[in-house]
């Protein structure tokens, strides 16, 4: 994938246009290389080594992805009113929900503090990921952090015979986005505070993330799937690790049925990843992946910045 660098840097977008390359790759590799801040984001190892649906499934209907080492199972939570029956609201999906749990994992770390401040922080933060959080986007972004705030998962974590299980909320207090036009006192709350086992985990076992590849591909929820995994696994490796497209099948196609479908939505999503990370080496085989070591996307000295 550094040929589409290699271009963009040499003779700019048109050039790599006209060799053949997509535009969606060649816009997310060029929003990716002209981005001149240096942020960074963390998200906990076990949710890239898993996902969320990409589209909405049923209310009602619980999510469970399983990984090569991984397996995670979200439960969607329930609303509920005085004097009227509890209703569920379903389990995160999408790319929204996705930004949404980098932002509470990257702010709580950042700061140390289980407590995260919403409202502007968050618009803030959207703004800087190239999304208006406003008018129809704002519903989509509450509609997630809501759903975010009730469910309940499960990561089941393999190692050799050892079975590991962290079950708990995301938060301990309900989150909601300020609607600057519908104001009712006490339904919005201010910070969002990551359940104490959860922060736990994620200082122990946090994933650097560079903001401006997250921006690049902000819209694409398999993407940013595919980016948070490689940033994960890359880096880790000591010598080339072949995949199988059935291993790949199982984390990153679920509720898909054939390979050939999966095949034809993730080769595409996995070269939109690997433009905004220039340093990921991975070969497409008859048989599946092989994965070389590589860079990590973000330099231990960025992540020591970051943490201060």
């Amino acid at each position: 994938m550094g040929e589409v660098h290699d271009i963009l840097a040499a003779r700019g977008k048109q050039a790599a246009l006209d060799v053949g390359l997509t535009r969606d790759l060649v816009d997310a590799a060029a929003t990716y290389l002209g981005n001149e801040e240096s942020g960074v984001g963390f998200l906990y190892s076990g949710w890239c080594q898993s996902a969320l649906p990409h589209k909405r499934i049923a209310d009602d209907q619980r999510w469970q992805v399983d990984g090569d080492r991984i397996s995670l199972l979200v439960e969607p939570g329930s609303r509920f009113e005085r004097g009227k029956p509890a209703v569920p609201v379903g389990v995160p999906y999408g790319s929204r929900a996705r930004l949404i749990l980098i932002y509470l994992q990257s702010e709580a770390l950042r700061t140390q503090s289980r407590e995260v401040e919403l409202g502007r922080s968050l618009r803030h933060w959207f703004g800087r990921m190239g999304i208006n959080a406003g008018g129809k986007d704002i519903k989509i972004v509450r509609d997630q952090a809501e759903r975010i705030s009730l469910c309940k998962m499960s990561f089941r974590i393999f190692a050799g015979k050892r079975v590991g299980l962290v079950q708990q909320n995301i938060v301990d207090t309900a989150m909601f986005i300020e609607d600057e036009d519908a104001r009712q006192d006490g339904l919005f709350a201010e910070t969002a505070r990551l359940s104490e086992g959860f922060f736990v985990q994620l200082q122990q076992h946090s994933v650097p993330l560079e903001d401006a590849a997250i921006k690049a591909i902000s819209n694409n929820s398999q993407a940013i799937d595919i980016y948070c995994w490689l940033a994960y696994r890359l880096h880790a490796l000591t010598k080339p690790t072949p995949l199988t497209w059935a291993t790949v099948k199982v984390q990153f196609g679920a509720g898909v049925k054939q390979m050939k479908h999966f095949r034809e939505r993730f080769l595409p999503n996995l070269a939109l990843a690997m433009a905004v990370y220039p340093a990921a080496k991975v070969e497409q085989t008859d048989t599946g992946l092989l994965l070389h070591p590589s860079r990590p996307p973000v330099a231990p000295k960025q992540i020591q910045i970051a943490a201060r």
